[in-house]
């Protein structure tokens, strides 16, 4: 693995652990405001929420990684395109994990059908796609924004004189 892609997946690590931290937090201040629970279904149980969460970060994450192990230095970019793409991905996927897992729990398809419109319409997956877009699009800039440097980041102490 040569430095840029180390680079580039210790980023990602963090940036995915940045986005965890952000939804959950996006979460609670969500829901202190408006009074709403994240999952508004009583009988979904209570790993569905998590759950959730869970796979739009790891989806999330498996994106950067792609994305910054894949492409070259010299050919980093600040991905807008990929970012928005990205946040539509992390909405669709926190939509349909809940479907599914309320699905396995509950067996019935039109209580599938309600939970998915409640959670297309729901402020809660909408703060889940946006987040995304954040930290894809920050992700971008800084793997652009290291275009040219060549080894680990050094201190202003460190840099060698040219």
């Amino acid at each position: 693995m040569r430095d840029y892609q180390k680079y580039a997946t210790v980023v990602a690590v963090f940036a995915a652990v940045l986005y965890g931290a952000l939804i959950v937090a996006a979460f609670g201040m969500i829901s202190l405001a408006t009074n709403l629970d994240v999952i508004s279904e009583p009988d979904a149980g209570p790993l569905v929420g998590p759950s959730m969460a869970a796979a739009a970060v790891l989806l999330v994450f498996v994106l950067m990684l792609t994305l910054g192990v894949a492409t070259r230095p010299d050919r980093q970019r600040v991905a807008v395109g990929f970012s928005f793409a990205a946040g539509i991905a992390a909405f669709g996927i926190f939509i349909v994990t809940g479907a599914i897992l309320y699905a396995a729990g509950d067996g019935q398809p039109f209580h599938v059908l309600t939970f998915s419109a409640t959670m297309l319409l729901s402020p809660f997956s909408l703060a889940t796609g946006i987040l995304a877009v954040v930290v894809t699009l920050a992700y971008s800039w800084l793997l652009a924004s290291r275009v040219g440097e060549h080894g680990r980041p050094l201190w202003p102490w460190e840099r060698r004189e040219d």
